[in-house]
This record gives C-alpha cells, structure tokens and sequence, in this order.
C-alpha cells in the first residue's frame, strides 16, 4: 500500500509564458516582496514614512545575496573548488545555496548604509522589519522544496517529502525539514509581532527576540538534516552557529533593556531636520530643547508677570505719600 507524501515538483523551473523562472529565484523574489511590503506597513506604524523600507531595502537586499552566497560557498567549498568541480557554479546562485547567517550579516550592513543616508537609526528599523524578515524566510525555504534539497532524515510519516533519485540524493521519502522551518518561520514572526505590542519592544531588542527564537528551531531542524555538512565536536556547523547567535541575541536583549529601557519616540526625522544633518536621535532631543525652551519662557512670563505686579504695587503704595 502506498503510504501518504508530500510530492516534489517535477523541474525546478516555473514557466511564465515565453520566460523561464526557476523555483528557487522565484521564492527568493516573493519572500522579498512580502519583506518589504509588510515591513513598510510596520514601519508606518511606529512613526517612520511611506517608502523608507523601500528606500533602504535597495542596501540591504543585494548585500544580503551576496553575503548569503559567500556563507554557502566558505562553508561547503568542495562543492566548488574539489577536484572535478567547476569554480564557475559558485556564482549560479539560481541553482540554490543562500547561508541565512551571511544573509542577516551582510543584509544588516546594507540596512545601516541606507538608516545612515536617511537619518534613521537602525536598531529602531530592524524592530520594524524583523517579522518581515522572517516571513521572507517562511517563502524562501520552498525554494529547497523545487531543488528537492535540504530534507531530512528517512520516514514513511504522511508529511514526509518524496525525493526523485538525482545527483548526490537516493529516491525515497524524507522529512521535509523545509517545510518544518518554514512553519516554525512564521511561528517566530508570530511570536515578535505579539511581544512588540505586549512589551513596547525597542533599541533593537524586537529584532534580537526574532534572532534568538529562530535560531532555537533551527538548531533542531539542522540536527534532522542528512545532507553533507561540516561538524564540530560531533555537531554540524549550523549547530554551532545558531547556539552562539542565540546566546549572543539573548544577551543583547538583556544588556539593552538594562541600558536603554522603552521605545524610541521618534524613528524618522522630517526632511528639514534631515537636510542640516540631524539624525533621528538629534531630532528627539531637539524636541527635549524645544520643551525646555518652552518652559523657560513660561517661567519667564510668569517672573515678569510677578514683577510688573510687584512695581504696581509700589507705585500704588507711593502715589498716596505724594499726595500728602
């Protein structure tokens, strides 16, 4: 009796018409898409303006592909430079092979290069944009889906995923461990979106929850996988790596609540402030200036108030010993 699975597409290439698209570009364009879509919508929301995602996503999304790339190839080099590789598929990055970590990195250097240009501080737009990140990622992982890579290991459960034979993999039914980081993506974007409104999460700490809660699935998940792998002490690299992000996201948000507690009050500054050179954090404390400013001149007015009523006073109390 044939058991239930989940099927694997049978190309990797989409079809639009005349145009080839593979799968696994195909996702990547999309999750990015969502990124920015909802991560303008969360930006709006915390007092920043229209189109800045946008804006700073044309930093963040090339550094992000390359820095992705570059992760994949460091780490599984004998896929490209070991006898009988060809060096040349390391650029093919249609084909599949994007190192999340290298992405977040190189993506959060191109993030700050856009918040500097406009002003913005960047801890307060990654809080933005970090559920959106993860929904990105949620899409991304059924790239692997189109490329029939990175499953787990063998089972006859009725979720599993059937694999094609092909190069480098046997046919056979495995643990769509694709599909299992995908569901726990949006999970974690679940999870940030709920804790921003409960706790008012600011400096960065939204982000660094989203960093810490998906590298907590992803090291179980990694651990399923049967694909090749370099270990460390008996465990893949991507163990490693998630274990140290994690402890190093959990302490981040530790020391930030201790250092900086709240929420910024201003994201975006107006173009004026933007234009003589003030960031965001200038524009805030302009507005303390400007309150105490305010305030000077009120107890001012009241001082003067207080001495014209002193002087009439005496002028009231002088005027009768002139008389007499």
């Amino acid at each position: 009796m044939d058991i239930a699975y989940i099927p694997s597409p049978s190309s990797g290439v989409i079809h639009l018409g005349p145009l080839p698209l593979r799968g696994y570009a195909f996702c990547i364009i999309l999750g990015v898409f969502v990124a920015v879509w909802y991560g303008n919508k969360r930006w709006i929301a915390r007092g920043g303006k229209a189109g800045t995602v946008a804006d700073i996503s044309v930093w963040a999304v090339p550094f992000g592909l390359v820095g992705g790339r570059l992760y994949h190839v460091i780490t599984d080099y004998q896929l490209y430079f070991s006898d009988g590789k060809n060096w040349v598929d390391a650029f093919k990055i249609w084909e599949g092979g994007l190192g999340i970590w290298g992405a977040i990195a190189f993506g959060a250097v191109g993030a700050w290069i856009g918040c500097r240009r406009r002003g913005i501080p960047l801890p307060a737009y990654a809080d933005a944009i970090a559920p959106a990140i993860v929904l990105a990622q949620a899409i991304g992982r059924w790239g692997n889906w189109f490329n029939q890579e990175l499953y787990g290991k063998a089972t006859d459960l009725p979720w599993a995923v059937k694999i094609s034979e092909g190069v480098n993999r046997e046919a056979g039914t495995y643990h769509p461990t694709f599909l299992y980081e995908s569901l726990w993506c949006v999970g974690v974007a679940l999870l940030v979106v709920w804790a921003d409104r409960r706790f008012k999460l600011g400096h960065g700490r939204a982000f660094a929850l989203y960093v810490a809660a998906y590298c907590a699935g992803r090291a179980w998940i990694e651990y399923m996988r049967v694909d090749e792998a370099h270990h460390v002490l008996g465990l893949r690299l991507n163990v490693w790596t998630a274990i140290i992000v994690f402890v190093l996201a959990v302490v981040y948000m530790v020391v930030s609540a201790r250092i900086r507690p709240g929420r910024e009050e201003i994201v975006e500054p107006d173009r004026e402030t933007l234009a003589k050179g003030a960031t965001a954090k200038d524009a805030t404390a302009k507005d303390g200036e400007d309150a105490k400013d305010n305030e000077d001149a009120k107890a001012g007015t009241r001082k003067a108030d207080g001495d014209d009523s002193v002087d009439a006073d005496a002028d009231a109390d002088a005027a009768p010993a002139k008389n007499v």
